[in-house]
């Protein structure tokens, strides 16, 4: 590929032609062609972060760039799979455009579909028959509800997506009140637990506990976890920071303040959220 030909050309052709030359053994770029799978997996990751976070920020013309960031990462990992004969990006495209085909069959096809509710359900029908036959035809067991939730998700995440495939066959709470209760109950595990002599085993193993019921309680409330918490932090940087100018302005720095005034000027933070 020259430099300059672009004009006239799809973005997709472009950007996969771009791709392939970087990874070129004889000219391409060193750094791109050293990279694996495994390397390259954090940088999806957080590219996937950076668009949720220009959404967040409604920012579209952030949204466009990072979605191009994300982007490069499926095309990435399609050219190194692509150079080694397994698969290439065309296979990728073609495979989800028939997945998504298949699962809607209310719009390819003629059967009906009552609304988004009927449709999620259906959606998650499909994802577990085509589990079945996979597992089927590979002379595997019989796959569980718990198949395919994959274990790199974040933890919070995790826990929602366990939730809602135990929940899908019938293991669930019938109501929030014994959410709550649990809630509760896993707090109480967790105080008794730091004031035994096993703390350090059995500490983080209940305070994992009492992270699950939070997520099982975020999730009967209807309320994302993952998005919950991501929200608290940035509250919590956005107070902090008021914090810091605050001494700043009267020339003082955090760590020479004690803990009263530092106290007193959270306080100012949270009341000045409430004025805005």
């Amino acid at each position: 590929m020259t430099r300059g030909g672009t004009s006239g050309r799809r973005g997709i052709d472009l950007l996969l032609e771009v791709m392939a030359a970087l990874r070129a053994p004889d000219g391409g770029c060193p750094w791109d062609f050293e990279q694996t799978f495994e390397t390259i997996a954090p940088y999806t990751i957080e590219e996937a972060y950076e668009v949720a976070e220009a959404i967040r920020r409604g920012d579209r013309a952030a949204l466009r760039d990072e979605l191009g960031d994300l982007l490069l990462q499926v095309v990435f990992h399609a050219q190194m799979a692509r150079e080694e004969g397994a698969f290439d990006f065309d296979s990728v495209a073609r495979g989800i455009a028939e997945k998504m085909i298949r699962r809607h069959p209310h719009v390819f096809g003629s059967v009906p579909v009552a609304g988004a509710a009927a449709q999620t359900q259906a959606w998650e029908a499909h994802k577990a028959a085509e589990r079945e036959a996979a597992a089927t035809a590979d002379g595997h067991r019989r796959p569980g509800a718990l198949d395919g939730v994959a274990l790199a998700l974040p933890a919070l995440l995790r826990a929602e997506k366990l939730q809602k495939r135990a929940a899908r066959v019938g293991f669930d709470w019938p109501g929030i009140e014994p959410v709550f209760a649990q809630v509760l109950d896993e707090m109480a595990e967790l105080q008794d637990a730091a004031g035994s002599e096993a703390a350090e085993t059995t500490v983080p193993e209940e305070l994992g506990d009492l992270l699950f019921a939070c997520v099982n309680l975020a999730r009967h409330l209807g309320v994302d976890a993952e998005a919950a918490l991501r929200a608290a932090n940035a509250k919590f940087a956005a107070r902090f920071r008021h914090v810091e100018a605050a001494l700043a302005a009267a020339g003082h720095r955090a760590d020479e303040t004690d803990l009263a005034e530092l106290n007193r000027l959270w306080e100012e933070a949270k009341r000045a959220e409430k004025e805005r």
